[in-house]
């Protein structure tokens, strides 16, 4: 399937040079992230930055990505172009093509993820391609959760399709779009925000290679590759040699699950299986393979070469693999719409199997991100299908305590309240940190949070929860001792973590979200931070005494 031309047979810029025009690279591709965000019409993108842009070259290999992006997707961008070019190989393609896609097993893993791609033309040779991924506000069957038993409940599934064929729009495309969505205004709105950044890249690539007389990105990408590639085979090294198994349990819908994994480190390189892991279920929380594929490059990138911009030498030494039909490779026609609930599971899975491997380089549990979908009508008629996003606390690493209400593995940020108020007309009546939810340790976990949101709409809302670490608590290192479970309640009482609710009007969620694991002995942590833990209100005193044996002197 790999669509490839002849690679330069060695390296052809020096490392000055490259490190230049790889930081220009980069600053591109950033620029094309603000333009999504500017032009785009949801607080999904704008303000929470659900959101990818990628830069690859005319062999499809990633080149770079905007420093705000979702991390993971480093993993299912070149894949994605891939399938797109098979279906539309490169030779068909004209200047003024643009390309889209949610398809999960081909995209990034769910429906909700909308992949749009726009070859660059230097005449009529293609020299790279511009990539932005965007998770739409909505595209109809039940709502973004995990309440789907089948992918046909999930909503529209986008076939690989030309959006603009030479610069003219496809009407029929955009007219079965909004056909199926709740609210057409934002998803299409979102859509076109893709296209016009895109474009954006397009000419912005251009330039940077009139600039630099490029008439190719092909040697510059090779260089980019061999210089990462080696960084991160150097950085493996230094992990101790040798197989490592882990297995947690986590919340299912109906029963704990089960996920595993096998981690190989030999030399430069590292092998991952989930061998053992339990199969999909019913419910809309299974992982196609290509998510958790783009999950563990994400997780041992955060081990080895943190700092290195994202590119396709980085993904070079590391081999997944996984049981088909299993939870983290799951094939159709099995849900997947809230597939993160389990596959952010995955980073600490792996950070688990190599705490022996690599002490000082893994992480703690986080408490994770906890979405929250409201669908229903403004105060003023429109419709609204909106995201929330909230999270717990970050887990702790060595010497590093984890930071409050910060989300892992994910990155993306909290809409603020104002605007989430006006765009959704339900009001958040409060949010406060949870003292004592860290994880107790050397380092302690960063605090969860508490929050409530009453539909003040005047009408009926819907919400869909998809939350986990209800049962099993993110979990310390290294001697270091688990976080504050999470908690959902509808009207103080409290519900499934993965359930679907109807709020009549006045009804009231609270979201009590889980605290990160602690690193390291909480008996070996410093008595200065625990004072100021308790002077800054992260501790109690009665926790500061339960927990760490501390009694004020």
């Amino acid at each position: 399937m790999t669509h490839t031309r002849q690679a330069p047979p060695l390296v052809t810029h020096d490392a000055i040079s490259v490190s230049i025009m790889w930081d220009r690279l980069v600053s591109i591709a950033d620029e094309i992230v603000s333009t999504l965000m500017r032009t785009s019409f949801s607080t999904i993108v704008a303000e929470s930055y659900d959101l990818t842009v990628a830069i690859l070259d005319a062999n499809g290999q990633l080149l770079c990505q905007g420093t705000k992006s979702l991390p993971v997707f480093m993993g299912t961008a070149p894949v994605t172009l891939q399938h797109f070019l098979t279906r539309y190989p490169p030779e068909t393609l004209k200047p003024g093509d643009v390309l889209i896609s949610n398809d999960p097993w081909i995209g990034t893993g769910h429906l909700f993820d909308i992949n749009v791609m726009r070859p660059v033309f230097v005449e009529q040779e293609i020299v790279g391609y511009t990539m932005s991924i965007t998770h739409l506000p909505d595209i109809g069957g039940l709502g973004f959760g995990a309440s789907a038993t089948e992918i046909y409940h999930e909503g529209l599934r986008i076939p690989i399709v030309k959006l603009f064929d030479g610069g003219v729009r496809n009407e029929l495309v955009v007219e079965f779009i909004a056909n199926n969505v709740r609210t057409p205004d934002q998803v299409l709105g979102d859509l076109f925000a893709n296209v016009t950044c895109n474009e954006v890249g397009e000419r912005m690539l251009l330039e940077f290679m009139q600039e630099y007389k490029l008439s190719s990105l092909e040697a510059l990408s090779y260089s980019i590759r061999h210089y990462s590639e080696r960084a991160m085979r150097s950085a493996i090294r230094i992990m101790e040699d040798g197989v490592y198994a882990h297995s947690i349990q986590i919340e299912g819908i109906d029963a704990p699950l089960t996920l595993s994994c096998v981690v190989k480190v030999s030399g430069d390189a590292v092998a991952i299986s989930f061998d053992g892991t339990d199969p999909c279920v019913r419910q809309g929380i299974n992982v196609p393979f290509c998510y958790t594929n783009a999950m563990v490059l994400y997780a041992i990138k955060c081990l080895t070469v943190p700092a290195l911009p994202n590119n396709a030498g980085t993904l070079a030494p590391v081999a997944v693999s996984a049981p088909p039909g299993c939870l983290l490779a799951a094939e159709h026609p099995s849900p997947t719409g809230a597939r993160h609930v389990i596959g952010h599971f995955v980073a600490p899975l792996i950070f688990g199997a190599l705490a022996d491997a690599a002490p000082a380089l893994v992480q703690a549990d986080s408490g994770m991100a906890d979405l929250v979908t409201f669908q229903g009508r403004h105060p003023n008629g429109r419709a609204v299908a909106a995201l929330y996003f909230a999270s717990g606390g970050f887990g702790a690493l060595e010497n590093h305590d984890g930071l409050a209400v910060t989300p892992g593995p994910s990155n993306m940020a909290v809409v603020p309240t104002e605007l989430w108020e006006a765009l959704t007309g339900t009001m958040i009546e409060y949010k406060r940190l949870v003292p004592d939810s860290g994880g107790p340790g050397t380092a302690r976990g960063g605090l969860g949070q508490e929050l409530a949101i009453r539909n003040d709409t005047g009408s009926l809302m819907t919400v869909f929860f998809m939350g986990n670490r209800t049962e099993f608590p993110p979990a310390g290192l290294v001697g270091g001792e688990p976080g504050q479970l999470r908690r959902h309640q509808v009207n103080g009482e409290t519900v499934h973590p993965k359930g679907q609710y109807h709020l009549s009007p006045g009804d009231r969620i609270t979201l009590v979200e889980a605290g990160g694991g602690g690193f390291g002995k909480p008996g070996e942590r410093s008595r200065a931070l625990i004072r100021h833990d308790i002077a800054e209100g992260y501790v109690t005193p009665a926790g500061a005494a339960r927990d760490y044996g501390f009694d004020g002197e």
